[in-house]
């Protein structure tokens, strides 16, 4: 029967996921392992999250509310009056984006090297997937983008960029949505630790989706849940497209909560800032600018895998960057962890 599966899946890999800690642990024997290689907040969740989270559970007897209220409510108390879509992760609201705008044959542009699942999800729709290579610092040529994503239906944009860890200026972005026909997804899932402002572009624009997640500065992870602020003409189709009852009642109970303990995520932003600099300053390796809770590190002559394999011997998950399309093998992924990760992660790389 396995003849029956479509040909797009059986051409193309499917997304590739990091080691597991856990398996690593096993193999070598170890009973602490540091964990950087997902770009997590390793810390927990908000105290008032996890309350209105323990709450909620007491009702999922029920279906959660199809309208998300208590988040859209808690968005537009926290970033005013602007429209927004909510999803199973930010990659929920990708698919359902995708689902809702793109017919089989139409062209989807993506800035590369970056978040694999752009591509996955458009060609899961039948679309044409055309990638549009950064430049060799990993910046984007805006007018080689515009020109490649012309009559793309959808472009997809990482800011800060998922591996590289750099930001596209917000006067880079203004002149990709003044050049485009279509609609222009900017990935935001890592903006909180840039201080870069996106959103008053949404204001101009009514071709700009930005994506957003809980996954990273809320420590939210597990409970998969992530939101966009879109245009006005946009909700009521992806409602209509979208899968009923997506986000399920305590993700959008601890999530609202997330929204309103400020302090919790200024502290996890203040960590990862640290870290930053310190990694770039103490690493023997070239360590690439980041505006992310990751950097990515050149450590050539070695292989991306090879460096990684070494790594998990000493206790140390990152990411091997050898998956991402369009980046040369001799890249890693590392986000900053707690202290002693970060400690631990230094010592070992230094000392190969």
């Amino acid at each position: 029967m396995e003849q029956l599966v479509r040909s797009c899946y059986k051409k193309k890999s499917g997304y590739v996921f990091a080691k597991k800690a856990e398996d690593i642990a096993r193999e070598y024997g170890m009973s602490r392992i540091a964990r950087l290689a997902s770009n997590e907040n390793p810390g927990p969740l908000s105290p008032a999250a996890l309350e209105a989270a323990e709450a909620a559970l007491r009702t999922v007897n029920r279906y959660p509310d199809e309208r998300v209220n208590v988040l859209m409510n808690a968005l537009r108390s926290t970033y005013g009056d602007y429209h927004f879509v909510t999803g199973v992760g930010m990659d929920g609201v990708i698919e359902t984006i995708i689902r809702t705008l793109v017919d089989p044959g139409d062209q989807v542009a993506i800035s590369t090297p970056s978040f694999s699942f752009y591509a996955l999800a458009a060609m899961g729709q039948g679309a044409e997937v055309v990638t549009v290579p950064r430049e060799a610092d990993f910046s984007v040529d805006t007018k080689k983008l515009i020109k490649a994503a012309k009559i793309a239906k959808i472009t997809f944009l990482c800011s800060p960029n998922n591996p590289t860890g750099n930001a596209t200026s917000t006067q880079d972005v203004e002149e990709i949505l003044a050049g485009i026909e279509g609609l222009l997804f900017l990935d935001n899932a890592y903006v909180e630790f840039s201080g870069i402002d996106y959103l008053p572009l949404m204001k101009r624009y009514e071709n700009l989706v930005l994506g957003r997640t809980f996954s990273k500065v809320h420590s939210l992870a597990g409970l998969r849940i992530g939101y966009a602020f879109t245009p006005r003409w946009l909700p009521p189709w992806y409602q209509r497209a979208g899968t009923p009852f997506t986000v399920n009642s305590v993700s959008a109970a601890a999530a609202a909560a997330a929204l309103g303990d400020k302090e919790h995520a200024e502290r996890f932003i203040a960590h990862v800032r640290e870290w930053r600099k310190r990694i770039t300053e103490e690493v023997k390796y070239p360590v690439l600018p980041s505006d992310a809770n990751f950097v990515m590190i050149d450590v050539a002559p070695h292989t991306s895998d090879a460096m990684v394999e070494e790594l998990a011997r000493q206790g140390v998950v990152v990411r091997s960057c050898r998956s991402f399309a369009g980046l040369e093998d001799h890249y890693i992924r590392v986000s900053i962890g707690e202290d002693w990760e970060n400690e631990q992660f230094i010592q070992v790389i230094n000392s190969l």
